[in-house]
């Protein structure tokens, strides 16, 4: 388990960057890792936990936050509409926000509820036709409708071409959030993570780098 190093990591990349320590959230991705790596990541003291699958962590995480008091869980993969309403009830934030019609659905049960998770815009900043997430020139439009929806949000999240830099991406959608008076910029993975703190990430998802490779299990 590599969490104390990735954790060391941060904290230096933090330093380097001239920023305060613990300002980066680490979001440990647990999905489709065995409930041992999960369990033991838990009790060496990681409570920020990402998810891509409701269906997977609304089978295995009200049992570990019974266990762990303090966790908080990320939805970090595409959601879909129909199960916005199970998302709202299991997540503390939503990094995925990136239509109109999912906006919409997040407002009316933010409204019933009296409460919302905390919403990230996902760009695709990279206008890649085959992944999710709104195009960097609706961004600012999207953001300005979620706002009349009056919905908490906290910022905006990328995943960059897994063929290019990613720090262009990076600086990318800090220039965005600044742009639109947001701070939370939720990017960089385990093989970039820490050139995303050198652009102000304040949320980085790293998975495989704290677990292992990924076992794939059906859903």
């Amino acid at each position: 388990m590599a969490l104390a190093e990735i954790v060391a990591r941060i904290r230096k990349a933090e330093a380097a960057a001239g920023r305060a320590p613990g300002s980066v959230t680490l979001i440990a991705v647990s999905k489709v890792q065995p409930a041992d790596r999960v369990a033991a990541v838990l009790g060496a003291g990681q409570r920020v936990f990402g998810e891509n699958y409701v269906q997977e962590a609304a089978g295995k995480w009200p049992a570990w936050r019974d266990q762990f008091p303090g966790v908080k869980l990320h939805m970090i993969g595409p959601l879909q509409t129909n199960k916005a309403k199970v998302a709202v009830d299991l997540f503390d934030a939503i990094h995925t926000v990136d239509r109109p019609s999912l906006a919409e659905k997040l407002a009316r049960l933010a409204e019933s509820r009296g409460t919302s998770p905390e919403l990230f815009v996902q760009v695709n900043t990279g206008a890649e036709p085959q992944k999710a997430g709104i195009l960097p020139e609706d961004a600012d439009a999207f953001i300005a409708t979620l706002r009349g929806l009056g919905l908490p949000l906290a910022g905006l999240m990328c995943i960059p071409p897994e063929d290019q830099d990613s720090t262009p991406h990076f600086a990318l959608l800090a220039a965005m959030a600044e742009r639109n008076g947001l701070t939370g910029l939720s990017m960089g993975m385990s093989a970039d993570f820490e050139a995303a703190i050198a652009q102000g990430a304040t949320h980085v998802r790293v998975g495989s780098a704290i677990f292992g490779d990924r076992v794939p299990q059906p859903r």
